[in-house]
């Protein structure tokens, strides 16, 4: 067989240099998989589907960690104009006052219209009834108010922040996931979503619910907020709290909506919220983790999901699907 000639064997030089530089799949972190923006870039284009294809978009927005996170990818999909829906709050009346008071500031911020509609109004109007005992909570009890809030105001696409990680039921949710009349979720007559292609046809006096980061994890959205620098509400930090313990949870114990029994002690520990519910179904964790460079430390060495710490998901393995298939979000 004949010699390579030289300039052959350079560039074949060259480019086994070039392939050994390459980055395996392995050694990929998450922190360089978002420095490539594919994740923002698929909520992007998502938030993008939703105003070309619906007429009355809103983003339900909690005050949460991950419907902020919405919100900056809103503002990035529409720059330099306004986010062009408006922000919608079902407020419990059991919110951590620390959530309240960050929502306002956000709004005010921004100079976005903020919609609220409050699940005491619902239960004054006799059309839901207040839950007693230990874990009574108002979770359930806001399906009817916001129902009742997308039929106010014609909303046809309802843009939230849930994640397929959280729990099984959202697992099985499309990113376009259509409601019924009622607000019903079918699970076994969903829509296929092919590729990137997102239909958002429907009938008359259906709507759809919208996750543009269903794909995310709780990693991913703690590690863009680290990069976005993005502000979030206070008790995702480690803090001093009065606190009391209740089959091995822990529950705060500075206000009067957690049921607490007189033999309950309370104790000042340094705990955190890994997720923003409801006071009387949302318990912290103990954390040191008082900053977000801390707390992305934290996630990564974590093995619970972070609605682990939700009461309202353990009420019985198919507690979230029971929820969504009535209206829940």
């Amino acid at each position: 067989m004949g010699c390579i000639p030289n300039h052959v064997s350079i560039k074949i030089d060259t480019v086994s240099t070039l392939i050994s530089e390459i980055p395996s799949v392995d050694s990929l972190s998450t922190e360089s998989i978002l420095q490539g923006n594919a994740l923002e870039s698929e909520a992007i284009y998502i938030l993008r589907e939703v105003a070309a294809q619906f007429e009355r978009p809103v983003l339900l927005f909690s005050g949460g960690k991950d419907s902020i996170t919405l919100v900056r990818l809103a503002q990035k999909a529409f720059y330099p104009a306004k986010i062009p829906f408006p922000l919608m709050h079902i407020d419990t009346g059991h919110n951590f006052p620390e959530t309240i008071a960050f929502r306002d500031k956000l709004v005010a911020e921004l100079g976005v219209e903020l919609i609220v509609r409050n699940v005491q109004d619902s239960i004054d109007q006799g059309k839901v009834v207040e839950e007693t005992g230990k874990y009574a909570s108002r979770n359930t009890l806001q399906t009817t108010t916001l129902l009742d809030a997308i039929e106010e105001f014609k909303f046809d696409a309802c843009i939230g922040g849930a994640r397929r990680d959280e729990e099984k039921a959202r697992a099985k949710e499309r990113i376009f996931s259509v409601r019924d009349d009622f607000g019903q979720w079918d699970e076994k007559n969903q829509r296929p979503e092919l590729f990137d292609m997102l239909n958002g046809k429907i009938e008359l006096g259906q709507n759809v619910r919208v996750f543009p980061i269903s794909n995310w994890t709780e990693l991913d959205v703690w590690s863009y907020i680290q990069q976005e620098q993005i502000e979030i509400p206070s008790i995702y930090f480690a803090h001093k709290r009065n606190i009391f313990l209740r089959d091995g949870l822990i529950w705060s114990a500075e206000d009067d909506v957690v049921f607490r029994a007189e033999d309950e002690v309370v104790e000042e520990r340094t705990v955190r919220f890994r997720t923003v519910g409801d006071m009387s179904c949302t318990a912290a964790v103990e954390s040191e983790a008082d900053t977000i460079d801390k707390v992305v430390s934290e996630i990564r060495a974590s093995k619970i999901s972070e609605r682990g710490a939700r009461i309202d998901d353990k009420r019985s393995e198919a507690a979230m699907e029971k929820r969504k298939q009535q209206g829940y979000f």
